[in-house]
């Protein structure tokens, strides 16, 4: 009972679930000119992303954002996973609802050629098609023709969150903790080289396939501006947000950093982040006064410096993700004192370098 009151309420600081990447489409081409649409329907030339919608299908509901629902669905034999996009067209002009697919088109098109073994991998995606079938108990219904939807791989382990809710109490064994840690790590150290910048990194936006190998998705694909200026506004998920992101300043790939640590922490203590705390009051303690997670004392010492060098409230003081990397990989299990086995139950906690 408890573990499912816990699972219930994860927490008011992880309020917004859905919306980085739904939202990410959203915001950023409002501003887009009109002679970017003429630019992006030239002639009759096929997107390499496009995919036959003849060959998809529908299937379970899994989950519900503010502006997408996720379903699990089949691809040509294949077992995918559905980001169904809805953007409240009713309520928005024709230069608005072209800017929203201009946008769609540059996300994909950048996630189209990422290829990473900790990066979900992307199949394709259908614009604006009828020819959609949604799958359910009275047979199958054709899709709205202005919705538009993303296919990935399904990956059965589903959420890192769900995961680690599931090991509170044990918590993880200190290999499976090191495991996650630098999937993560590599995952985010691909993104930053190809310039693309998650800015919703949460343990929710993280998947596990049937080996347990972490998967990053759920991304905007934003590639990094050149003036940081140009990278503004509110988004990402409470409590993992950077400051200056919570406070609206220009920011760069160091906010992944910021939420790499934050997630980290979470890996290793198998715990909620704030779980009584406002939108408010964690925009305020996190901003001004440099709130951040309590590391508990039996957490490694080389642990607990990363940790805190990559919430490190000034950006230019946090790592790169290819440092972190380097300095996961230099931590060697095979000679810690006391630590944990994969094959027993209890967890990591007591394991000091």
């Amino acid at each position: 009972m408890e573990m499912k009151e816990r699972s219930r309420s994860l927490g008011r600081a992880n309020k917004i679930a859905f919306k980085g990447f739904d939202v990410n489409f959203g915001r950023l081409s409002m501003q887009k000119e009109k002679g970017d649409e003429a630019n992006n329907n030239k002639g009759c030339v096929k997107e390499e992303w496009k995919i036959d919608p003849h060959k998809l299908t529908i299937k379970n509901f899994i989950a519900r954002g503010s502006f997408a629902s996720v379903h699990r669905g089949d691809y040509d034999g294949r077992d995918v996973a559905v980001k169904v996009f809805d953007w409240g067209e009713d309520q928005k002009t024709k230069a608005q609802i072209s800017s929203l697919r201009i946008a769609f088109r540059q996300e994909v098109s950048v996630w189209h050629n990422l290829t990473h073994p900790n990066v979900s991998q992307f199949i394709g995606a259908v614009l604006g098609t009828s020819e959609i079938k949604f799958q359910n108990h009275s047979g199958q219904i054709g899709m709205p023709v202005n919705l538009c939807c993303l296919v990935t791989d399904y990956q059965p382990g589903g959420t890192l969150k769900s995961y680690l809710v599931k090991n509170r109490k044990r918590k993880l064994p200190f290999e499976k903790f090191m495991q996650l840690s630098l999937d993560l790590a590599r995952g985010l150290s691909y993104l930053h080289s190809k310039n693309i910048v998650h800015r919703d990194v949460k343990t929710e936006n993280l998947l596990l396939d049937k080996n347990q190998a972490l998967k990053i998705t759920d991304f905007g694909v934003r590639l990094e501006a050149l003036n940081p200026n140009e990278m503004t506004g509110y988004t990402g998920s409470l409590g993992y947000m950077a400051p200056e992101v919570f406070d609206n300043k220009p920011y760069n790939r160091k906010c992944d950093v910021y939420s790499f640590g934050i997630c980290l922490w979470e890996m290793y203590c198998c715990d909620m982040l704030y779980p009584n705390l406002s939108f408010y009051e964690l925009t305020s303690a996190v901003v001004y006064r440099n709130l951040r997670p309590e590391i508990p004392k039996c957490c490694p010492s080389s642990l607990e410096k990363l940790m805190k060098r990559c919430w490190d409230a000034d950006p230019n003081k946090r790592p790169e993700m290819e440092e972190v990397v380097s300095t996961l990989e230099a931590i060697n299990t095979s000679k810690g004192r006391g630590m944990t086995p994969l094959n027993r139950t209890r967890g990591c906690f007591c394991w000091r370098l």
